[in-house]
């Protein structure tokens, strides 16, 4: 088992103990949050850090408040 610790630009995100280490270019899902690793680096026998770069998230639409607000009659 080996500890994969995962970053985002310099920010922790997870750390898991797994059977595989992935590799460059892996597509991953962390925190449902789709991913593809970028880097990964050893640091001892069995820690390795896997440098993340997540897809951005689309902010849909919002109404406009007067639109939420019922109608007098």
């Amino acid at each position: 088992m080996y500890s994969i610790h995962f970053y985002e630009n310099n920010t922790y995100v997870l750390n898991q103990a797994l059977r595989i280490i992935p590799t460059v270019d892996e597509n991953v899902r962390i925190k449902g949050r789709n991913g593809k690793v970028v880097n990964v680096q050893e640091m001892g026998d069995n820690t390795y850090f896997v440098f993340v770069e997540f897809e951005k998230i689309v902010v849909k639409n919002k109404t406009a408040p007067n639109d939420l607000k019922r109608k007098k009659r």
